[in-house]
């Protein structure tokens, strides 16, 4: 049997995995690079969805959880002190922008998600939460509640009370074709109308993605949380900022994505790219706020030593070497070229740095087009270069390379992509 075979015999039906029957696996990396079982190599502009951040086989990383696995500790409990966990918290702390902040790890973005909302939920006692269309936080019972995405909600059931905001794609929906001034004016018109009309009035918290991740990298005019935490405020109402996918300088012009809307959140969700690979998650936020959980409480592998090691050696990386500095000037280049295609198959290219995403549409309309898409993607492959899928119509191309992307391979991984949409864009004509 094929490990494809054997994959599809244990593991569950609903995991999806890329390339159908010509699956990959992935057998070494280096750098931007990774080096399939079949011996081909690809530039890698998807980075284990976001979460490879600072690229494979980077020495300082390995370093520090070799050195960590050399004292033969890979796990105590946080029953004991952990001097790899304490010191990353102090660093998160320092980077969060939230005042006196405290610190809880986790092991993914879900369960930070999860734990996120427990803890507005206990400052507010209240399980009402608002969320946006379009949205995705995790896997878990609560924050599948919190997902506005079709394809990603797998039970009605829930544990919270979810009432939903408009999403602020401008494709198609409420927010269709506004410009940023008319879009924040309808945003705080309809969070005003939500929270007159199906909410009880003790509203916990608005859990917001600053952009998208699973929804395609869609996201609303600078100073929407802003506006929104207005409103909010005026009530108490937390607001939860899930960085999982934004966080880290991913999008350039911030180190957080909640930089670009003028608010401070009450809580910060992180996950993904922190760890570059290990698994590493948590919640940032108001000592109040998370010291507000009555009972005794911890995560037994959330912030362990080894997780803990690669977290440290991750942020000091991205800092000194300004990460977010270079996701700006190498996702200018990539947002510039793919803004400059003729292509009528693209509806919209939007994002910021190194998070980018193209929606591709029919032409002349704004009809999704999840098969030109997938040819797309299926193109990129053959030239030797990864990308994501995503969208709620599966019809976008996501772009988030590891931020240590150079010039030269992002032209590199450019002109592949631009062939790619140019090929698929001709045959639309022809059909």
């Amino acid at each position: 049997m094929s490990l494809l075979d054997r994959h599809r015999a244990v593991m569950p039906g609903w995991m999806p995995v890329y390339y159908g029957d010509d699956a990959i696996e992935i057998v070494s990396g280096s750098g931007r690079h990774v080096t399939g079982a079949d011996g081909r190599a690809y530039l890698d502009f998807f980075g284990g969805v976001l979460t490879t951040m600072i690229g494979y086989d980077i020495a300082e990383i390995s370093d520090a959880v070799r050195r960590q696995i050399g004292t033969g500790v890979a796990h105590t409990s946080t029953l004991y002190l952990i001097r790899q966990q304490v010191e990353l918290a102090e660093k998160i702390a320092r980077v969060s922008g939230i005042p006196d902040a405290r610190v809880f790890f986790t092991n993914s973005g879900s369960e930070a998600n999860e734990s996120a909302l427990l803890f507005a939920a206990n400052v507010r006692r209240s399980n009402q939460i608002l969320a946006i269309k379009n949205s995705y936080h995790g896997r878990t019972f609560a924050t599948m509640a919190v997902t506005g995405h079709r394809s990603w909600s797998s039970s009605s059931l829930s544990p919270l009370t979810v009432n939903w905001l408009s999403s602020a794609d401008r494709l198609r929906g409420r927010m269709a074709g506004l410009g940023a001034e008319d879009l924040l004016d309808a945003a705080v018109d309809d969070l005003r109308e939500v929270l007159a009309t199906v909410t009880a009035g003790d509203v916990a918290a608005l859990i917001a993605e600053p952009i998208q991740g699973v929804g395609g990298f869609v996201h609303g005019p600078d100073g929407l949380l802003g506006a929104y935490q207005k409103v909010l405020a005026e009530s108490g109402i937390l607001l939860i900022a899930d960085e999982v996918q934004t966080g880290w300088g991913r999008t350039g012009e911030h180190f957080w994505g909640y930089q670009a809307h003028g608010v401070t959140p009450d809580l910060i969700t992180f996950a993904k790219g922190i760890g570059n690979g290990f698994a590493l998650g948590g919640v940032v936020g108001r000592a109040e706020v998370m010291n507000a959980v009555p009972a005794i409480s911890f995560s037994t592998f959330g912030g362990n030593p080894v997780s803990a090691a690669a977290g440290n050696a991750v942020l000091d990386y991205v800092l000194d070497h300004d990460l977010q500095g270079n996701a700006q000037r190498v996702g200018s280049i990539l947002l510039g070229g793919l803004r400059s295609l003729d292509a009528a198959i693209v509806g919209e290219v939007r994002g910021r740095g190194l998070m980018i995403g193209i929606e591709f549409v029919r032409p002349g309309t704004t009809e999704p087009d999840p098969a030109a898409t997938l040819r797309v993607f299926d193109r990129c492959r053959e030239g030797g270069l990864l990308v994501g899928k995503g969208g709620l119509y599966g019809n976008v191309i996501r772009i988030g390379p590891p931020l240590t992307l150079t010039e030269e391979e992002a032209r590199t991984g450019l002109s592949v992509l631009t062939d790619a949409i140019a090929a698929t864009d001709a045959e639309s004509h022809i059909a």
